[in-house]
């Protein structure tokens, strides 16, 4: 398995940290990822491509930004893979599960919450689940290790974890030939809980109204796949 790590933000740089993989990214290489010509001869040597580039500022208006980049380069990224016997593996998000129920499983319907970040996102994903069929799909949330805040949320909750924490569970996913879509996360806690484990002195406090109370979901398919309870499947 030759692997590939499109971007180097948070979450890429640890799986490469952790896994010395190479890696392609816009600051290194020069590389537009909505213009898949910019990169397309770079990852010709790789059969396994993961993609760590999105447009992450959750409740910005740009839809353009948010279409181009989290759907539209997603797309033309995914029908490169299916035509040149590529495995993507694609960063998702738990926010698709926002307004849906609690502990959503990979198969319950997430819902269209009120940003473009989440709608094109949640497209992309069902994109990738219709055309392809050799994929990885990790929806995850991760926080910088340490938390680097002053304050933090005491009333959203979810399955999030430090990046360096994620990152092995998707590494874990890769090198087991994980493929389908897997909810990615560890044990349920507040946004609060988790930041004081490195920032003892954080201050709680409420979310905003537009941030989710509850992001939470079912990782049973990932632990019983990590466990070879099961097989894996779409």
């Amino acid at each position: 398995m030759s692997v590939l790590v499109i971007g180097d933000g948070l979450l890429g740089s640890e799986i490469v940290k952790q896994t010395s993989w190479d890696f392609i990214s816009r600051k290194k290489d020069g590389i537009d990822f909505t213009k898949i010509d910019s990169y397309i001869n770079l990852i010709s040597n790789y059969d396994t491509i993961i993609n760590c580039v999105a447009f992450t500022q959750t409740y910005s208006e740009d839809k353009k930004s948010n279409r181009e980049i989290n759907f539209e380069s997603v797309v033309n990224l995914s029908d490169h893979c299916v035509n040149t016997n590529k495995k993507l593996i694609h960063i998702s998000t738990d926010y698709v599960y926002k307004n849906s129920k609690d502990n959503a499983c990979e198969d319950d319907l997430p819902l269209i919450s009120e940003n473009w970040y989440t709608y094109y996102k949640l497209l992309a994903d069902e994109y990738i689940l219709l055309k392809n069929n050799n994929f990885l799909i990790c929806r995850c949330s991760f926080k910088p290790n340490p938390f680097p805040h002053e304050k933090s949320w005491i009333d959203h909750v979810g399955n999030f974890d430090y990046v360096n924490v994620i990152s092995d569970l998707i590494i874990k996913l890769i090198n087991k030939n994980a493929k389908g879509l897997f909810n990615v996360g560890t044990d349920l806690k507040s946004i609060y809980e988790l930041s004081k484990q490195t920032k003892p002195d954080v201050i709680p406090i409420l979310k905003p109204s537009k941030a989710p109370s509850n992001v939470t979901m079912c990782t049973d398919k990932l632990n019983n796949f990590l466990n070879n309870k099961t097989n894996n499947a779409n």
